[in-house]
């Protein structure tokens, strides 16, 4: 397994969840390889793919998560060999090929014990579940990932620290890569520049898929459309929303760069979007309701006149993924607490003009939220 924290903060962890599965009587969580057991467990997930992979017995890959004791994982030979490289955990029941997959993973749940109520990771797969029907008969089984949900929101020092780090390796890719927002370069090149700038920073992967693209434009671009082969013209906004990974942690990060001379009213459209994200920052603080920060963040969009080409929310949940709850976004009534991350990303998307956005990642805190990253949001206009 690859462990980026210290064992004993994984340890604490469970711990924890311990504590709040005794509050809601779940006896036992089950969670697939995911987020949630890298930060329960250590044990790294794989780089996303657009083609599943998968190997015999694949819908056994887990681990048992129960209270006072050590999780009990579940793995086929194929992901212990190529994925953990040899590198077993303590408590381990590997399925061979050859194995009776279905008769190994009821081994592991005749070991849980008497359970009444088992938690499941939302992302299980079907085939698990049935088997855990099966294989205890009048169990409940219930979601168990807000469970852990709960305790990923608020970050650690340690996690700050890391994804700083993550936010540090954008700043540094947006950066070096400015320049290359030129009349001809197409939106495809300016992805793969970005990419290979957070690279050869250290991110194991892009936190998501780069997208590089313009809005409003009779002719707009977009790299992950066939119009991203295309190159972009003279006064082309060119929207950046990228992030990069360090230890685990993600970032997410948007910068918009003018193409030559820009739109008349650019300048009055981004002075409105800098001012809503300020407003969604200083909104940022204990208590106040995640619906109200993003309202805040809407204030000076809506009254600049432009609020019908706010078609976004002012963010959501970051952390070991890019997306996590809670999402900064009208539904939503979570109050917040110090040491949530989200993201701060105000965008106008005007059409028949053009569109602005930016994007940092911010944390709950008394006064305002603090900003991880470090590039000035300043308006770029780069001149052919």
């Amino acid at each position: 397994m690859t462990a980026h924290l210290p064992e004993t903060e994984y340890a604490t962890r469970r711990e924890k969840l311990a504590e709040r599965m005794e509050e809601q009587g779940i006896d036992a969580l089950f969670v697939p390889p995911s987020s949630d057991l890298e930060y329960l467990t250590g044990l790294e997930r794989d780089l996303p793919s657009f083609g599943q992979s998968s190997y015999a017995h694949g819908w056994v890959t887990g681990a048992f998560i129960v209270p006072g004791r050590e999780p009990v994982y579940v793995l086929p030979r194929m992901f212990v060999l190529f994925h953990l490289w040899g590198n077993e955990p303590d408590d381990l029941i590997t399925v061979n090929e050859t194995d009776d997959g279905r008769a190994l993973f009821r081994k592991a749940t005749s070991a849980l014990g008497d359970v009444k109520t088992v938690g499941i990771g939302a992302r299980t797969y079907g085939e698990a579940v049935l088997e855990l029907q099966g294989a205890l008969p009048g169990t409940r089984l219930v979601n168990g990932t807000p469970l852990v949900n709960e305790l990923r929101r608020v970050k650690s020092p340690l996690e700050l620290e890391l994804m700083t780090v993550a936010a540090h390796m954008c700043d540094e890719a947006m950066t070096a890569s400015a320049d290359k927002v030129v009349p001809g370069v197409t939106m495809a090149e300016l992805a793969e520049e970005v990419e290979h700038q957070m690279r050869i920073r250290g991110s194991r992967t892009p936190s998501f898929p780069t997208h590089i693209f313009s809005y409003g434009y009779e002719n707009s671009h977009d790299s992950t459309m066939a119009s991203g082969l295309e190159p972009i013209a003279e006064g082309e906004a060119v929207m950046f929303d990228f992030g990069a990974v360090h230890a685990g942690y993600c970032s997410d990060f948007g910068r918009t760069i003018v193409c030559g001379e820009p739109h008349p009213e650019y300048a009055y459209a981004y002075d409105v979007m800098l001012a809503a994200q300020e407003a969604g920052r200083a909104a940022a603080v204990p208590g106040a309701l995640a619906r109200e920060v993003n309202a805040a963040c809407r204030g000076p969009i809506e009254e600049a006149g432009l609020g019908e080409f706010f078609r976004h929310r002012m963010g959501h949940g970051i952390g070991l993924d890019v997306h996590e709850q809670p999402f900064i976004s009208e539904e939503n009534e979570t109050p917040l607490e110090s040491g949530m991350t989200f993201t701060d990303e105000p965008s106008i998307l005007w059409d028949g003009h053009f569109a602005v956005r930016i994007e940092d990642v911010v944390v709950c805190a008394e006064g305002g939220g603090n900003v991880l990253n470090d590039l000035s949001g300043a308006m770029v206009v780069l001149q052919a």
